[in-house]
């Protein structure tokens, strides 16, 4: 009996255990309960509004021939945290965690808790700035993990659904460079703009600022909805969900490994001829493709610093100089043009000739006299001044005009500078236009003559130079550039292949003959003008060479070098001719052009 008494007793003890356990658990079910409805109530007046979630669209991309983006923008993000959200007791596992993943010193990490006095900050604290995005990923991850392990603790003990953790929050984005000096000034730079406390790149110069309506983000993506509880948006069908358009990607006809080829060789060439600056243009002579842009005098777009100022702008669109003898071979196609030369007939040159009391013409070589073509290879000052004197001011003048000269190339890069040609009126006299047609009294850019004397080589249209060849959105799909300035029929191809065999006569037999390169097809003219200072002629020196050249499986090419100030040697022989060689070389070196002994092993 009394075991059976014992027993009951038992029963009835876990009986009150169990029934006093239901009993708080319903109470703590209760008390949860009202905490939620009482929660719903309070934010029917703060939560139950619209929230935002704004995805900054990003700038696009400028891309090499051979896929290499040569400019990119990315997000940059800051971590922050509110040290009172954090629990005290595992402030130290939060900051060994954030060292881990960060890599910043623990040290540099528990200072940033603390102001100059040395006392803990309460409120929010900056930890990082200009994380990239593989990191801030890190970062939101470890967030997720450091809220699994209850690090953080909610600022209200009323709402404890509510905790603030570890915010990773874009704040600007940053434009790249990566191959820093290649392709500069063309490419161009960027400068940030902050706008409501985020920043963002604004195109300067080159190509980013050219074509910046297109590679400039479209569109930010946003999400706009009622919030629940936890302040997230709900998405609903009375939600808003746009999504993020980013700026369109710039595909431009340079590769990257020729265009540093390029330039490597322009920073040797300058060293060796003590040069002020060398700039080389190759452009397909009849789709008006560059294939390359370059010029020793570059820059790092992401680090500019004060000496690089003057060197900002592109001197291959934006620098005027009088070219010199280069012009020689226009001034002869507009006589041609107007049946005013015979080629078999010679002209009387001298060395010298007299204008007017004033004004004398002279040689650098004595010849008695020789046929127009005589008078291009040899470069004769009086013979070219003899043929334009048969024009009238304004045939010569309408002749420039058609070949480009006093109007924009067409070039696509941010700016650039028409120069000018003298005006017909004054072009009816013997001074102006013997000046003239031989390349002195006018001001041109370096790539009016590139696209002029691709006329040329190309049947006498002379084609609009383009960096760019498409451009791409997200999906990948390409658009098609328009363009501001056409090519420009300058003369009829019987006379650009009059003036194509003439200058291959230069390459031949006159002052290009370092020009050539067995198994190819190459012609051009020289050019050494001085350099006029405050209305007078100085002591120095612009040196060119521009031509052509092809190969027998159908690629032509105009290629352009101007030399500014060059000290060791002046001469266009003895400096723009050898780096046009070095060009061609590099070409052949890089499978643009493929001379008659090339051996196809396909």
């Amino acid at each position: 009996m009394e075991d059976s008494y014992s027993d009951n007793r038992i029963i009835e003890y876990r009986s009150s255990i169990l029934l006093g356990i239901f009993i708080v658990i319903t109470l703590l079910l209760i008390a949860f309960l009202i905490t939620i409805v009482s929660t719903i109530n309070s934010n029917r007046h703060t939560n139950n509004k619209f929230s935002t979630i704004r995805d900054r669209a990003i700038r696009g991309s400028i891309i090499s021939a051979d896929g290499y983006s040569l400019s990119y923008s990315q997000k940059l993000y800051r971590a922050e945290v509110n040290t009172l959200s954090i629990e005290p007791k595992k402030r130290n596992l939060f900051i060994n965690l954030f060292s881990i993943y960060s890599g910043i010193d623990k040290y540099k990490i528990e200072q940033k808790f603390h102001n100059k006095n040395g006392k803990l900050i309460k409120g929010r604290v900056i930890l990082s700035r200009d994380i990239d995005i593989r990191l801030a990923s890190d970062l939101k991850s470890l967030s997720r993990k450091l809220n699994s392990m209850r690090v953080f603790r909610p600022l209200d003990r009323s709402k404890p659904h509510l905790v603030l953790g570890l915010d990773i929050i874009a704040d600007n984005e940053k434009r790249f460079f990566p191959y820093k000096r290649v392709l500069t000034p063309a490419v161009g730079y960027v400068q940030n703009r902050e706008v409501k406390g985020y920043k963002s790149p604004i195109a300067i110069k080159g190509l980013e600022k050219r074509y910046d309506s297109y590679l400039a983000p479209t569109r930010d993506g946003l999400i706009k909805g009622k919030r629940d509880i936890l302040g997230t948006v709900i998405r609903t069908k009375e939600s808003i969900n746009i999504s993020r358009v980013d700026g369109m990607d710039l595909h431009i006809n340079i590769a990257l490994d020729f265009q540093k080829s390029i330039e490597d060789m322009l920073d040797n060439m300058k060293k060796k001829i003590k040069a002020d600056e060398v700039l080389v243009a190759v452009m397909n002579s009849k789709t008006g493709q560059i294939i390359s842009l370059a010029t020793s005098e570059r820059f790092n777009p992401e680090h500019i610093y004060q000496k690089d100022v003057k060197i900002l702008n592109p001197n291959f669109s934006e620098y005027l100089y009088e070219p010199g003898s280069v012009i020689k071979p226009l001034t002869l196609s507009i006589a041609l043009e107007h049946n005013r030369v015979d080629l078999n007939r010679e002209i009387k040159l001298g060395g010298k000739y007299r204008v007017n009391s004033k004004y004398t013409i002279t040689d650098d070589s004595y010849f008695k006299s020789l046929t127009p073509r005589g008078i291009i290879i040899h470069s004769s000052n009086i013979g070219i001044s003899k043929i334009a004197w048969q024009l009238s001011g304004k045939e010569l003048y309408d002749g420039f005009r058609a070949f480009g000269l006093a109007q924009k190339s067409g070039i696509d890069l941010s700016k650039e500078l028409k120069g000018k040609i003298k005006a017909p009126y004054l072009l009816d006299y013997p001074t102006y236009s013997a000046n003239s047609a031989y390349g002195y009294g006018m001001y041109v850019n370096f790539m009016q003559l590139v696209k002029a004397y691709s006329a040329f080589n190309n049947s006498g249209v002379a084609v609009t130079p383009k960096i760019a060849e498409y451009l791409s959105d997200s999906r990948n799909r390409e658009y098609e550039i328009e363009r501001d300035i056409s090519s420009l029929k300058s003369c009829s191809a019987k006379t650009a292949e009059l003036i194509h065999s003439i200058l291959i006569d230069v390459v031949k037999k006159g002052t290009g003959r370092d020009a050539q390169y067995d198994g190819l097809e190459i012609g051009g003219k020289t050019g050494t003008a001085h350099i006029a200072y405050k209305g007078k002629y100085i002591d120095e020196y612009h040196s060119s060479f521009l031509g052509f050249v092809n190969d027998k499986f159908n690629h032509k090419y105009t290629v352009g070098v101007l030399v500014i100030k060059p000290q060791k040697f002046y001469f266009a022989s003895q400096t723009a001719v050898p780096i046009f060689r070095k060009v061609v070389e590099r070409m052949v070196d890089f499978n643009y052009l493929k001379p008659d002994n090339f051996n196809d092993d396909y």
